[in-house]
């Protein structure tokens, strides 16, 4: 194990299935943890009200920390970023990012009328959601430290697939009915915004992103689309009649909620490539 890397993946789950082999792709020097240390990761686990420095020294100096794991404890996030800095020297300063979720923007007020159908990264939070004060935690390390947060919406790629959700999400008409919009990003995307962030820090530094693929969709739509024969395919013709749909998929005025992204993507200078869903 090199005692510096690039990237250093704390917790090699699903998002690393993507980002390992981007790295390999493009020269950027990594490294991950797993709890077990297996397929060749480094046996880490991060325990929040710890504050023994000893796991920490068999992680190797990186210029950027990838958190893929949630934080939900007070005081985690800074215990977590002191710990790996008291063990790892006076080098450059290392960049610490945490992906989170957008669902922290979902328990806020009722989005009502066409001027708060959207959400965006500045938009208002609920800040009582325990992930959403360990972002704050962390993002308050910053400027001293270099933070930064990436919230994700609806993952897929590989044995995610959208089609498969569509029976779990709607196994009746009524609950169909409720659905509205979803938003997805695909774990390339994710990946490549990692290594955006990772190469061009110092614009992300402080701030907290809202990562989509640019779309919004429709449940509905994709219900018709991939639902069972003869079950959500019909329940979404004949909500459409009922509710006097013309076309999918919805707009956003109608479905009243939907997520902008477009300040990360201008910011980093780049464009989600998976914006097809089903497509690998």
């Amino acid at each position: 194990m090199p005692s510096t890397v690039d990237l250093l993946i704390l917790g090699a789950g699903w998002t690393s299935t993507f980002l390992v082999p981007l790295c390999r792709s493009r020269g950027i020097s990594y490294a991950a943890t797993s709890r077990t240390g297996r397929d060749s990761t480094i046996a880490f686990e991060f325990d929040p009200h710890s504050l023994n420095p000893r796991p920490f020294q068999a992680l190797p100096n990186a210029q950027t920390v990838l958190i893929t794991f949630p934080i939900k404890i007070a005081g985690a996030s800074e215990r977590l970023v002191k710990l790996f800095q008291q063990t790892h020297g006076e080098g450059p300063k290392t960049g610490f990012m945490q992906l989170g979720s957008t669902g922290i923007w979902d328990g806020g007020p009722t989005l009502q009328g066409i001027g708060h159908v959207w959400t965006d990264r500045h938009s208002k939070f609920d800040e009582t959601n325990d992930r959403a004060k360990a972002e704050m935690e962390l993002l308050a390390l910053s400027p001293e430290v270099p933070t930064t947060v990436l919230d994700l919406c609806g993952l897929w790629g590989g044995q995610r697939q959208p089609k498969n959700w569509v029976s779990r999400v709607a196994p009746s008409k009524e609950a169909l009915k409720q659905k509205g919009s979803i938003h997805l990003i695909h774990g390339l995307d994710v990946s490549r915004a990692v290594l955006a962030v990772h190469e061009h820090f110092d614009r992300a530094s402080g701030e907290r992103w809202l990562l989509t693929d640019l779309r919004v969709y429709d449940w509905w739509d994709l219900a018709s689309a991939w639902g069972e024969e003869g079950k959500q395919s019909r329940w979404v013709r004949e909500l459409m009649k009922g509710e006097g749909i013309r076309a999918l998929p919805r707009s956003p005025e109608t479905i009243g909620r939907a997520m902008d992204s477009r300040e990360f993507w201008a910011t980093f200078e780049l464009e989600p490539v998976k914006v097809r869903l089903g497509e690998e």
